[in-house]
């Protein structure tokens, strides 16, 4: 019996001892899941994003991409589902860009509210909305072409599931009344990973 037993104790040691050894290979990560923009150009581009928070509408920037290189610009599950990105090609010029005004500045910024932009001392900026179709993760790629396809996305650049654009009113800045809608924007669609 005590052989029995100092047998099964050696096993039981060598397991542990083996299961030790391997644990720095073997580690659970919680996944997370974060809204990424991925720019597929072969120009550097600067990322602010709008969102609505607890606080209530805010804007934030500046993420930088570098060319075939991924930003991740809201770090975590996206409690939203519509999220809006302005997006400047800092080499050749141009954006893409839309008709929901946030406010930005030229310096990294947080900024809290839509509203008053230029009386605050900000700049006011045309962004275009991400529809996430309530999922927790995205991501957005940049072309050359001045679209932001989705990842995921099928060839034509259709967007998958909803394709109504347009929030339920809850997670859409309020509208500006105060001026005209910027000029056409380029072409934009939104899908998931």
């Amino acid at each position: 019996m005590a052989f029995g037993n100092l047998l099964l104790n050696t096993r039981l040691g060598f397991a542990l001892i083996g299961a030790l050894l391997c644990s720095p290979f073997v580690s659970i990560e919680p996944a997370y899941a974060d809204l990424r923009v991925c720019n597929e150009t072969g120009n550097q581009v600067s990322v602010a994003l709008g969102y609505r928070a607890e606080r209530g509408w805010q804007s934030e920037g500046w993420w930088v991409a570098a060319p075939q290189q991924c930003a991740v610009v809201y770090q975590g599950d996206l409690n939203s589902r519509f999220y809006y990105l302005y997006v400047a090609d800092d080499i050749g010029g141009g954006a893409w860009d839309g008709s929901v005004y946030m406010c930005t500045r030229d310096e990294s910024f947080t900024i809290f509210g839509v509203e008053d932009c230029l009386a605050r001392g900000y700049e006011r900026t045309g962004f275009f909305e991400v529809d996430t179709q309530n999922r927790s993760d995205w991501t957005l790629q940049l072309t050359e072409n001045r679209d932001a396809v989705p990842e995921g996305d099928d060839v034509s650049g259709a967007p998958l599931g909803d394709e109504s654009g347009s929030p339920d009113g809850s997670d859409a800045p309020p509208p500006d009344d105060q001026t005209t809608p910027a000029p056409d924007s380029p072409a934009t669609t939104q899908s998931s990973d």
